[in-house]
């Protein structure tokens, strides 16, 4: 073989290589991605069916319920527009509080009920993520506007 054709090969299995390794890079990526909705867009289907996502809002007053297990919980998450109840198995963060901000991770399941496999509060009084709070504001604004 004359050292340009093995020259041309070695490039092209360096293109090959390179194209697998991106792939999987991907494929990767891809596995581990997490959107973020509010209770309105999981009820306007914006939500990815059978994946995992976050979803984000203020747990409702009055509605975190302790169940027999002694290990569930069941409380809503809102946009004040829309609300979602949330069952989590596990202990809850210490910031945990019924009227304040809450993210939870997981999947809907087909009765529509959000099952979280993760649930993070909000750690700062002041503090909202961008999304949650773009969220909220087209909330309260959609609120406003529509006046029956």
């Amino acid at each position: 073989m004359k050292p340009r054709h093995k020259r041309m090969a070695a490039i092209a299995l360096g293109v090959v290589a390179l194209g697998i390794v991106t792939a999987l890079v991907l494929s990767a990526f891809q596995k581990n991605l997490v959107f973020f909705f509010t209770p309105s867009q999981v009820a306007a289907n914006e939500a990815p069916q059978g994946r995992t996502f976050r979803i984000g809002g203020l747990v409702e007053q009055g509605s975190l319920k302790r169940q027999p297990d002694g290990v569930s919980v069941a409380f809503v998450v809102t946009d004040t527009a829309k609300s979602m109840t949330v069952i989590y198995k596990g202990s809850l963060p210490d910031l945990f509080k019924e009227g304040k901000g809450v993210v939870a991770q997981g999947q809907l399941g087909p009765d529509g009920v959000f099952h979280a496999s993760e649930v993070l509060a909000k750690h700062d009084e002041n503090y909202m993520p961008p999304e949650a709070k773009e969220a909220v504001e087209k909330a309260h604004q959609a609120a406003r506007t529509f006046k029956p």
